[in-house]
């Protein structure tokens, strides 16, 4: 992801001003290479004296308590992390206020494996030039209302046919998550070839995050069929993504099977950042 980091640290410095904090959002679909980008161009970032950091949305999910009883409380499907909802947005909001006013502050960490929040925060970072909020939904925008209606999978028709969850899921897009969101001064996005190849890169992510987890942590890697069932959680929003946010990020990067790029444009500044 060499490339994609190259980009995303030139946008960064393009669009940076001189004593003030930046916020640049990374969004994507799962397993297209954010975290792996993301950091890359933090390390290329210090190279030019920039001092960066990374804030994952993953790292902000909910545990799996405070999932259960929200799938209780309000549909079964919340259980699941990913969609607006399962996050704690106060925190990131919290987060990002500090780093933006020169202050340090100490992110959460999540175990996809365990599905859980880990013990204890993160690393303390600050304070910084610039901070990467990366994430498969990071400054998207909600749904109009009409196009919740019609389920787009199965998991929709069979689990929310009178669309409580999804209706759930964007109300908290189009409120909350917008004010985390608005910190954004620049905006990233990286499209993936189809919405298939997306199950092959997060079954690759799934493998990646077993190697690397602690098994004293508990939990298992999912299946074929259960990391297929997990990404139909996020194919509304995905979908959503590809066709509404191109239009108003800095930075498009197309991405081929191999997460190569193969397409970058600007839209907000012709060709080439900072034009």
């Amino acid at each position: 992801m060499t490339d994609v980091a190259a980009l995303i640290a030139d946008l960064a410095c393009a669009r940076m001003e001189a004593g003030r904090p930046h916020v640049l959002g990374l969004c994507g679909p799962q397993g297209s290479g954010k975290s792996t980008a993301a950091e890359a161009a933090v390390r290329l970032l210090s190279a030019r004296g920039v001092h960066a950091a990374v804030l994952a949305l993953d790292d902000l999910y909910l545990g799996r308590a405070a999932r259960a009883e929200l799938a209780g409380r309000v549909h079964p499907l919340l259980a699941t992390r990913g969609p607006p909802g399962t996050h704690d947005v106060s925190q990131g909001i919290s987060l990002i206020a500090a780093w933006k006013a020169g202050g340090i502050a100490r992110p959460p960490r999540f175990d996809k494996i365990a599905d859980d929040r880990r013990p204890g925060p993160g690393p303390r970072l600050g304070p910084l030039d610039l901070l990467i909020f990366e994430g498969w939904c990071v400054g998207a925008r909600p749904q109009p209302t009409a196009a919740l209606a019609t389920p787009i999978n199965a998991l929709e028709a069979e689990c929310d046919p009178d669309g409580r969850w999804r209706i759930y899921v964007n109300d908290r897009l189009a409120a909350d998550y917008q004010r985390l969101f608005a910190p954004i001064d620049s905006l990233a996005l990286l499209l993936a070839p189809d919405f298939d190849t997306v199950f092959r890169w997060r079954a690759e992510q799934e493998e990646t995050n077993r190697r690397r987890h602690d098994p004293a942590r508990g939990g298992r890697a999912m299946t074929a069929e259960e990391i297929e069932r997990f990404v139909r959680h996020y194919e509304r929003l995905t979908r959503h993504i590809a066709a509404e946010m191109p239009a108003r990020a800095d930075l498009v990067i197309r991405l081929d099977a191999g997460r190569r790029p193969i397409s970058v444009r600007y839209p907000q500044s012709g060709d080439q950042p900072g034009t």
